[in-house]
């Protein structure tokens, strides 16, 4: 199918400015929101404590909720509205659900009921423990660099053939992460830190691709999670694996631009030709990335407005990744090739 005609002729890196003017505000604006919070949102899978869903037949005023829940003990309460309106549902949150002991439902619905007058439907009741959470945070965040380390080997290996020197960089660098967290070293600090050499080293040793692919997948994660931040959303374990699978994604769109500007370029020496190769093999996948991206997006739509509230964000997640991923293969990936291939 074709979707744009072939002899379309897009400027695109002539207007890398305003891609990298509109990259820098969406970042500068979740580096603040993320700074002024405190970091993201965690949802109970990262933060810890007890989580209850309930359900009235009625609305019910949210400070009668949280009144009837300080009667019961519970300190550090959070109480918001959960799906439409309509549904009357509300997410309890506590860091101290301990304190009421055990039957934790029971003594909810009493307290509630006697705050409300209504019987409350508990829906969902979700706990884990602090040490937990902090361990599964750090998993995650592990999860993404490692991830991020094992795509450069990939792409070193497949559009450069240096797998051998890509392999041990990246091992250097897992393996100083991975005992360095061990000795209770901030393992944020320490990713965050590794990923900046990972760079540096990247920059030296001419990994081009990798160098582009790398920095266009922390610009679309980075910009998925401060977006995250701007909208006050929770940051749990299934945005966890919205992440995982925006880079996945994302790199799949990069690769397909990257080996159209591997076969443009192969044998030309003349650098001043470069730009027009490397906006002639975005032109020529642009239907295949437009394609992709709008199939995908139909799809995460649907399941954004159709499948219910405990998936929304994840939806949400994915279609902010998608848009960027798609954005970022174009306006970053690419240009960081090009200023590569002309540093060489």
């Amino acid at each position: 199918m074709q979707f744009i005609k072939s002899d379309i002729n897009i400027d695109f890196l002539g207007k890398q400015k305003i891609g990298f003017f509109f990259s820098c505000a969406l970042i500068l604006a979740g580096l603040v929101s993320l700074i002024i919070n405190k970091g993201p949102n965690y949802g109970i899978d990262f933060a810890g404590g007890t989580l209850v869903q309930v359900k009235f037949t009625q609305a019910v005023d949210v400070g009668d909720i949280r009144a009837g829940l300080n009667d019961l003990g519970l300190k550090d309460v959070s109480v918001q509205g959960f799906g439409q309106d309509e549904d009357n549902e509300y997410l309890i949150r506590t860091s101290n659900a301990h304190a009421i002991g055990n039957n934790l439902s029971e003594t909810i619905t009493s307290g509630l009921k006697e705050a409300t007058t209504l019987t409350p439907e508990i829906r969902r009741v979700e706990m884990v423990g602090p040490q937990v959470g902090d361990d599964l945070k750090r998993k995650a965040l592990l999860a993404i660099f490692y991830s991020l380390l094992f795509i450069t080997i990939y792409i070193s290996g497949r559009f450069e053939q240096k797998w051998t020197i890509a392999g041990i960089t990246a091992g250097a660098l897992m393996t100083a992460v991975y005992f360095l967290s061990v000795f209770n070293v901030s393992i944020t600090f320490l990713i965050a830190a590794a990923l900046v050499i990972s760079l540096a080293l990247f920059w030296t040793l001419r990994f081009k691709y990798a160098m582009g692919a790398i920095v266009a997948l922390i610009h679309d994660v980075f910009i998925t999670v401060g977006i995250f931040s701007l909208l006050n959303l929770d940051f749990s374990l299934p945005i966890i694996a919205a992440l995982l699978t925006i880079i996945g994604y994302s790199l799949n769109d990069t690769i397909i631009v990257f080996d159209r500007i591997r076969e443009n370029v192969k044998g030309n020496t003349d650098k001043t030709l470069l730009p027009g190769l490397f906006n002639k093999s975005i032109n020529e996948t642009l239907s295949r990335t437009i394609l992709t991206s709008l199939t995908t997006l139909i799809v995460l739509l649907a399941l954004f407005f159709l499948g219910g509230e405990i998936i929304h964000n994840f939806a949400l997640a994915m279609i902010i990744g998608v848009v960027i991923g798609t954005f970022s293969s174009i306006f970053v990936a690419t240009p960081i090739v090009l200023a590569a291939q002309n540093k060489g």
